[in-house]
């Protein structure tokens, strides 16, 4: 692929198989989104072909998209059954040529039938007979309400709107998913119940994301862009990395040892060049330079930002006291008697749904919203604010330059160009307009803004959004060298591990307290499974309505997980001997299509053919109903466990 007169990719191969889960990494500008855009054939390579066979479809999830669609969530999420439609057409198609041709022996009789075969178990796995329902369950999944499936797609934001894009793919069920930055719009619970989703996915998935935990919880495979190449390491994210620092170890020793041989060869050429005997060596030597291939090493990336956090000036022993705090839109009531007390030096995070209040929280403690009740901050308490719209902020049409130097006061006027160094924006980038950054560059130069005044209270809603990975983890140790007080809204569960000492959840309209990081908090919650939240919620009520001793709490719960569990078996043992019939009907029908005069007794008619498309949808429906039963039996077996 040509860039500029320049190759982005110079004669790149590999195969993308049936099952493969396949993370794609490169530093910025090395070509992962081209890449991508080339598999779904919105740009075409300069040179070399992509195969994609006949019957594979493709659904591609770009970072960014302008939906403006008048339709309301639901109907745009069902609008990736038009695809279902254009197939039912086909079928309907083949089925009638089919009725209507008598050469049951000859190829193309046969290749229909293969074709028929085909369209007609696309149709069943994209289970027509339930769009609705399945299309509510992934728009759940990715953090609507109920009630949200009937406003008009145009009162949801730009990220809430890419979250119904994503929707209308998973609910196409391509045979190969292409995700650029899949988790950039959601929230923890939305990203685990797409992991989820994702590792019991049929088809294929290739995807680009900075979010090193999810790579590495449904990965198997790293395909690296280098220096145009293409690197193939069959390991998830955290394993890649290590594999990469040995080969460019053995890279770098590779090109040490070419440079020694050329220079030993260079030093003999120049020495006997003009002496007849050696003539025919030096000759040799020449053409050994000519046709040696040099050596390239892969230098790993390490341009980042580096950075630390002034230190905290001094405040009281109390950093923030919040009591009786609500605020409301409407009828929509967001918070509802809050009552914090955070001590100098906590490390908080606030996590939870999108809309749940975090955000609305963290305005509220920097005084940028109005609200019921009272924020105290402690004694000489400073804030360091960076918003989710933080880039947004800026003002577009001064340069990189006059954004910190219209604000910095005193010594740190003197430090602007140093600072904006070490946030990558050296040379004539300080008089680019902000206006033409990218969403990275606009991140880092929001960061660089926050550190002109020193602070004690530190609040940042989403810092990481557009960082790539190694500014992430700048980003973070600096935060956890940082010796003020920190809250922290963020749904990258790498950032936050290990950085926050206590979690904060938010369930509109209260918030809950959970001491430790992150994972203590999801090992807590036992977010695997959404459902366990009301489980939980639901246990509780009932324990607290009748104290009982733990014994025969035990003794209660033993027999309806034992009665649960026998119910499920039995539903599953029926499911089982339904598939077993409806399998055993197929076959015949099978057999009848492949050699028709051996069964003159049955038709192969139109009716035929309909009535085999819907064995074969049947069939599909009591597979993904058994699926479902022995997902519900391992849920109420991990539910069961949970509360020994």
């Amino acid at each position: 692929m040509h860039f500029t007169g320049e190759d982005l990719f110079t004669d790149i191969s590999f195969l993308i198989r049936e099952k493969d889960r396949i993370g794609l990494v490169g530093k910025n500008g090395a070509g992962k989104t081209t890449l991508l855009k080339l598999i779904c054939g919105l740009e075409q390579p300069s040179k070399g072909n992509i195969i994609v066979p006949q019957d594979v479809t493709i659904g591609y999830l770009p970072q960014e998209k302008n939906v403006n669609s008048p339709k309301t969530v639901l109907d745009e999420a069902l609008s990736a059954f038009d695809e279902y439609h254009q197939l039912e057409c086909k079928v309907g198609q083949l089925q009638q040529e089919l009725a209507e041709r008598t050469d049951y022996e000859s190829p193309q009789y046969e290749k229909l039938i293969v074709r028929l075969n085909t369209l007609t178990d696309r149709l069943t796995l994209m289970g027509g007979n339930s769009i609705e329902g399945e299309a509510e369950r992934i728009l759940v999944g990715l953090g609507f309400e109920h009630e949200d499936m009937h406003r008009p797609m145009r009162e949801f934001s730009n990220g809430w709107q890419m979250r119904v894009e994503l929707a209308k793919i998973l609910l196409r069920k391509p045979s190969l998913l292409l995700l650029d930055e899949p988790t950039n719009h959601l929230d923890i619970e939305s990203i685990q119940w797409l992991e989820g989703f994702l590792k019991s996915y049929y088809g294929a998935i290739l995807m680009v994301s900075h979010d090193r935990a999810f790579l590495d919880n449904i990965t198997i495979r790293t395909v690296e862009i280098s220096n145009g190449k293409i690197y193939d390491y069959k390991v998830p994210y955290s394993e890649y990395v290590s594999l990469r620092e040995e080969r460019v170890d053995m890279q770098r020793s590779a090109f040490e040892n070419q440079q020694r041989e050329i220079k030993n060869i260079e030093a003999f050429i120049e020495r006997f060049r003009y002496k007849a005997t050696k003539a025919k060596q030096v000759q040799s030597r020449v053409k050994q330079l000519e046709k040696m291939e040099e050596i390239e090493v892969d230098d790993i990336d390490n341009t980042a930002i580096h950075f630390k956090f002034p230190p905290a000036p001094h405040s009281g022993k109390v950093t923030l006291e919040l009591n009786h705090v609500s605020k409301a839109y409407g009828d929509n009531q967001i918070l509802n008697d809050i009552n914090l007390l955070i001590p100098r030096g906590e490390k908080i995070a606030f996590v939870g749904r999108n809309g749940e209040g975090k955000s609305t929280l963290s305005k509220i403690i920097c005084g940028v919203l109005d609200y019921e009740g009272e924020v105290k901050l402690g004694h000489e308490v400073k804030i360091g604010y960076y918003a989710q719209n933080q880039q947004d902020m800026l003002d577009m049409n001064k340069t990189v330059f006059e954004t910190l130097d219209d604000v910095a006061v005193g010594d740190m006027r003197l430090k602007v160009k140093a600072l904006l160094g070490s946030f990558l924006f050296r040379g004539d980038d300080i008089d680019k307009k902000v206006k033409v950054l990218s969403g990275g560059e606009k991140a880092r130069l929001s960061l660089a803004k926050m550190l002109l005044f020193p602070t004690n209270l530190l609040v940042l809603d989403e810092p990481t959004n557009h960082l790539d990975m190694l500014s992430k983890d700048i980003l973070k140790n600096a935060l956890i060298q940082y010796d003020g007080t920190l809250i922290v809204v963020s749904h990258d569960r790498d950032f936050l591990q290990g950085l926050t000492n206590k979690v904060y959840e938010f369930r509109k309209p209260h918030i809950k307290e959970y001491i430790g990081d992150i994972y203590d908090f999801l090992q807590q919650k036992n977010l695997s499974h959404l459902k366990d939240l009301e489980r939980a919620k639901q246990q509780t009520k009932v324990e607290e309505k009748a104290p009982q001793s733990q014994n025969k709490l035990n003794y209660e719960r033993k027999k309806q997980f034992d009665s649960r569990l026998r119910k499920i078996d039995r539903e599953i043992q029926q499911l089982e001997d339904h598939i077993s019939k409806k399998e055993a009907e197929i076959a015949l029908c099978d057999a009848v299509m492949a050699d028709p005069d051996a069964h003159p007794d049955i038709k192969v008619d139109n009716d035929f053919y309909w009535d085999y498309g819907k064995k074969k949808e049947e069939l599909q429906r009591l597979m993904d109903e058994w699926g479902e039963k022995q997902m519900e039996r391992e849920e109420v077996e991990e539910e069961y466990k949970s509360q020994l």
